[in-house]
């Protein structure tokens, strides 16, 4: 299986790094199934950073990876509400931790983090929160989110994207 990680840099090695920008699922190595969801994410790096092209990293994966007995894996299937608050829960607490090696599930986009900016002001109520997620269309994400949890990934080849400056 393929996963894809899009950022300003090619990257042969994954690892933990701690940044300022927290993700849906905390601090680590974000990637994807969706190449698409990759090169959309390296255009927004570039937006962000002034920056004229980015990078595709691309890694095989076993199939089965999400299956290891020897790490803690947590599988959202759906932006449902155990979803919501994890996510929520990441992205507002900056102490949040877990205790998970690997979790897979959907990537929060811009309208949802509208509609979670409408609950946050009371504008929204949990329940109105969840109907709208449920009519989105979400790609994954796959956060690997400790060294150990690494192991599986490796580095086959990159893809430059280049960036329309704004």
């Amino acid at each position: 299986m393929k996963l894809y990680h899009g950022g300003d840099t090619i990257v042969k090695t994954p690892r933990i790094l701690a940044t300022d920008h927290i993700g849906d699922f905390g601090i680590g190595f974000y990637t994807t199934t969706d190449i698409r969801q990759a090169r959309n994410f390296v255009t927004i790096k570039c937006d962000r950073k002034k920056l004229s092209s980015g990078y595709v990293s691309i890694f095989e994966v076993p199939d089965d990876f999400l299956e290891n007995p020897n790490l803690h894996i947590r599988i959202f299937s759906k932006a449902d509400e155990a979803w919501v608050i994890f996510v929520e829960a990441n992205r507002r607490q900056p102490d949040f931790a877990h205790e998970y090696d690997i979790i897979k599930g959907p990537v929060a986009n811009d309208q949802v983090y509208a509609s979670f900016a409408l609950y946050e002001a009371d504008l929204l109520n949990f329940h109105e929160l969840l109907e709208r997620l449920k009519v989105r269309k979400l790609t994954d994400q796959v956060l690997f989110h400790t060294e150990r949890s690494l192991l599986p990934l490796t580095f086959i080849e990159s893809e430059k994207i280049e960036c329309r400056l704004k």
